[in-house]
């Protein structure tokens, strides 16, 4: 599986942004499509995932209600729809690619199998 991810860049506080990952190489139908970022300093964590199949959407609570996964099964894109963004989401945002749900003991844990180039989000306050 190939993963290309655009979009990103320097947004306010309380502004939106959005990325997208072209999906390519292999038949994906089982997989679980996502995002995960990595801050300066800080180990990597979950931002989003979406079943492509099913279209089961998962998120952790820091994003919840504020961001939002898709697919295009048509354009084999999974997008990242992030609205009233702060400055705790600044990273780099990585799209990634797992046979495996996001797993919850109190937080959200994913493994991932593919994953693609970062794209930095950068939010101002």
């Amino acid at each position: 599986v190939q993963l290309q991810a655009s979009g990103g860049g320097l947004v306010q506080a309380g502004g939106s942004l959005g990325l997208s990952c072209a999906v390519s190489g292999r038949t994906f139908s089982n997989y679980r499509m996502g995002w995960i970022r990595q801050a300066p300093g800080k180990e990597r964590e979950f931002v989003a995932a979406i079943r492509w199949s099913e279209g089961i959407e998962y998120y952790p609570d820091y994003v919840k209600g504020r961001f939002t996964i898709s697919r295009d099964s048509a354009k084999n894109t999974v997008y990242l729809q992030m609205n009233s963004l702060k400055p705790e989401d600044t990273a780099v945002y990585y799209c990634a690619a797992s046979t495996e749900d996001p797993i919850y003991r109190g937080s959200y844990y994913w493994s991932t199998d593919y994953r693609g180039q970062g794209t930095q989000v950068t939010v101002s306050s």
